[in-house]
């Protein structure tokens, strides 16, 4: 079991004359009105500190907090390899399954947590994310001058259609059979869409943001192939929505279609979510410039077997 952790809220100006039950109902879809509804009866849900009425009408700027008791969180491997480390930079090797932050069932079992426990003086901050079922390098700030600068790389390469790359990062990805070429480049833009259950999800849309990859078939197979895809761009989940733009998922794929839009329809009780596992992704490379010495850093996580291709393999 964790410690349980305490949501605070500040109600907007818009929110204004709302009940508090509406409020979180409408607002936190991921639980049902009748959920929310228990939870202020038990007293879990407070208004400017003092347990409320569900029916008590908000005022705007009020604090709102819902304590969530302590909850016995999803097993994930917590082991954290480090690939490059120094004064100011660390690269880990982030195992698949494990989240990068707080969300959902998971608060302790993340790699932030994990983070400060490993480092608790001074805690090393990630530059960038990787999805719940993404494996490998994964960049982290440990300084203040460090964090700034490759921030500032990864802002550069998002905010212009230029093909040059100065922060790189290569991905190794599994899809099925295809018809691809060897190379080619994606720069469908994406964004978030409407989604029941979560508000909205990221998705293909053409109101979303410039995003841009380039992708090389590395294996080709009758039944799947290994792919390695390098993005300028580090839009959420936007490998996985790329490919699936481009006609081919990922193996495994659990939310994302054909056209790079979320599947709307599930064999089980609920729809898929951003975090369900089943696809095989990794962060196999990352090359930047070290803040400090401008010297050019390249980081590489070896792949799992399955992602590994062989050295004769077409596309190569």
């Amino acid at each position: 079991m964790n410690q349980g952790w305490t949501y605070r809220d500040r109600v907007p100006n818009e929110a204004a004359g709302q009940s508090l039950l509406d409020y979180y109902a409408q607002r936190y879809r991921h639980s049902t009105r009748q959920e929310w509804q228990k939870r202020i009866q038990e007293g879990l849900i407070t208004v400017e500190g003092r347990p409320s009425d569900s029916a008590q009408r908000l005022q705007a700027g009020q604090q709102l907090a819902y304590h969530r008791p302590p909850w016995q969180e999803p097993e994930v491997p917590l082991e954290l390899d480090v690939l490059y480390e120094d004064g100011d930079v660390l690269a880990i090797a982030k195992p698949s399954g494990l989240p990068v932050l707080p969300g959902g069932q998971f608060l302790e079992h993340t790699l932030l947590h994990q983070l400060k426990r490993q480092y608790p003086q001074r805690t090393p901050i990630p530059v960038h994310r990787l999805g719940r079922g993404t494996s490998g390098v994964m960049l982290l700030a440990r300084s203040a001058v460090a964090r700034a600068d490759l921030s500032r790389q990864l802002r550069q390469n998002s905010q212009t259609s230029a093909p040059d790359f100065q922060l790189t990062k290569t991905y190794r990805a599994l899809i099925g059979p295809h018809s691809l070429p060897d190379a080619f480049e994606i720069t469908l833009p994406i964004g978030p869409v409407v989604y029941p259950g979560l508000g909205t999800v990221h998705a293909a849309t053409p109101g979303g943001k410039w995003a841009y990859s380039q992708v090389r078939v590395i294996d080709r197979g009758a039944a799947q192939s290994i792919i390695e895809v390098s993005i300028k761009t580090g839009r959420p989940h936007q490998i996985r929505i790329h490919l699936a733009a481009a006609g081919y998922p990922l193996l495994g794929e659990p939310l994302y279609t054909v056209g790079g839009v979320p599947r709307m329809v599930s064999e089980h009780a609920h729809l898929p979510v951003p975090s369900d596992l089943g696809y095989w992704l990794h962060a196999y490379q990352l090359r930047f410039k070290h803040p400090m010495t401008q010297a050019m850093v390249t980081v590489i996580c070896p792949p799992p077997p399955c992602l590994q291709a062989k050295a004769s393999a077409p596309g190569r």
